[in-house]
């Protein structure tokens, strides 16, 4: 068979957009946070990762331009070699001091972070340990520390007595990596952490959390998954991405001085790819500063998600229930998943269509995600839409 016979013969994107009901790749033409301008007119967003809703703040553009001005738009090179500036070093600093850890690492993406991270610590004889439900990045990481002959172990989605009876086969001695998302980026449920340490602890294993969606949302003043339990010295690492609270693109992990030192020699998606960008570094720091100063930001935007998920929960809705910006609305159905995400953008508001194999079949959803930003305004309005066009489809009464 020709390589590219399954591109020819893969039609579902196009049966969707004949009927009418597409709702990928829409570009955004302008973006002022809660609105964004798509094809013409004005939508309310309800399905950005902007947590903090810096993406547009005047202080996180002003620091990107001074960047670009002093450093120009690219480092022209890797972190190892010609690729590191001082705002490398200052964001490494500022990030290792914010999580509580000795040291911090920066990659050029969140979805590289984990490849760099997994692969370079699980290797021939280790094991990783991962949530079947984890992040697509993580995925990825362990199918690399498996080429390099390391074992991967999943256990059930959020079900501590399923990673336990999984580690508790593994030989004692072996080294052993437990990953997990904080918290998770389609349902928004937050990991049971202070078990999750326990088994680490027993089993002679290190614990690695993915806080992309738990830093500026949950623990204090938004530091994310280990501070919300109070287990920041019992995590080895936390890492995370700069593509939703920092409001720009990147990824970095914190730890133990000696683990990030060993990362920052031996590992290949470090070594061989080019830097963060000075823009990008800049907008990072000045997002970062405004969250320590202004953490007020974190308890506006659980205080709007908490009343969107309340007030669904009110009408009838399936939603997911957790304490994070991500509100799921559970569909279950993938034409009327998709039809809902087309009366919803046609009613002036964008949410996020989910379907197999972005979620398992049965858990087609609805992902909406709020940002403090959002006023009541927006909410209201979001909820309404929302009520209308589960009415509409049958979805609720």
């Amino acid at each position: 068979m020709d390589l590219f016979t399954k591109c020819f013969d893969f039609t579902r994107a196009d049966e969707i957009k004949a009927a009418g009901l597409y709702p990928y790749f829409r570009p955004i033409e302008e973006n002022e946070g809660p609105v964004v301008k798509i094809e013409g007119r004005n939508v309310i967003m309800a399905g950005s990762n902007n947590y903090l809703g810096l993406t547009a703040d005047p202080r996180v553009k002003e620091a990107a331009v001074k960047a670009i001005e002093k450093y120009g738009t690219g480092c022209s090179g890797s972190r190892y070699l010609t690729g590191t500036i001082d705002l490398h070093n200052e964001l490494e600093a500022k990030l290792a001091k914010f999580f509580g850890k000795e040291a911090c690492l920066l990659f050029s993406t969140g979805y590289q972070t984990a490849q760099g991270i997994i692969p370079t610590l699980v290797q021939r004889g280790d094991y990783v340990i991962s949530d079947k439900d984890n992040h697509a990045c993580i995925v990825v990481a362990n199918l690399m520390a498996k080429g390099a002959t390391g074992e991967v172990v999943r256990y059930k989605h959020a079900d501590i007595n399923d990673l336990e009876r999984v580690i508790k086969k593994l030989p004692l001695e072996a080294g052993k990596l437990i990953v997990s998302d904080g918290v998770f980026s389609t349902g928004g449920e937050i990991v049971n952490l202070p078990e999750m340490v326990r088994i680490a602890k027993q089993y002679n294993a290190r614990l690695l959390i993915d806080d992309a969606h738990s830093v500026g949302v949950i623990g204090k003043g938004g530091r994310g998954t280990a501070s919300e339990f109070g287990l920041v010295d019992e995590v080895d690492m936390t890492m995370g991405t700069f593509s939703k609270t920092f409001a720009s693109l990147g990824g970095f992990v914190v730890g133990a001085e000696r683990v990030i030192n060993y990362l920052k020699h031996q590992s290949p998606a470090l070594i061989f790819a080019a830097s963060p960008t000075p823009a990008s570094v800049a907008a990072a720091i000045a997002a970062l500063e405004i969250l320590i100063a202004e953490p007020e930001r974190v308890t506006k935007l659980i205080r709007n998600a908490d009343k969107v998920r309340k007030c669904l929960k009110e009408a009838g809705f399936n939603v997911v229930d957790s304490r994070t910006a991500i509100v799921p609305i559970i569909i279950g159905d993938d034409l009327k998943t998709f039809q809902m995400g087309k009366m919803l953008f046609d009613d002036g508001v964008f949410v996020n269509v989910f379907i197999a194999p972005g979620v398992p079949q049965g858990r087609q959803m609805m992902r909406t995600s709020y940002m403090a930003s959002h006023e009541d305004e927006h909410l209201d309005y979001i909820i309404d839409a929302i009520k209308r066009s589960g009415k509409k489809l049958g979805i609720i009464e």
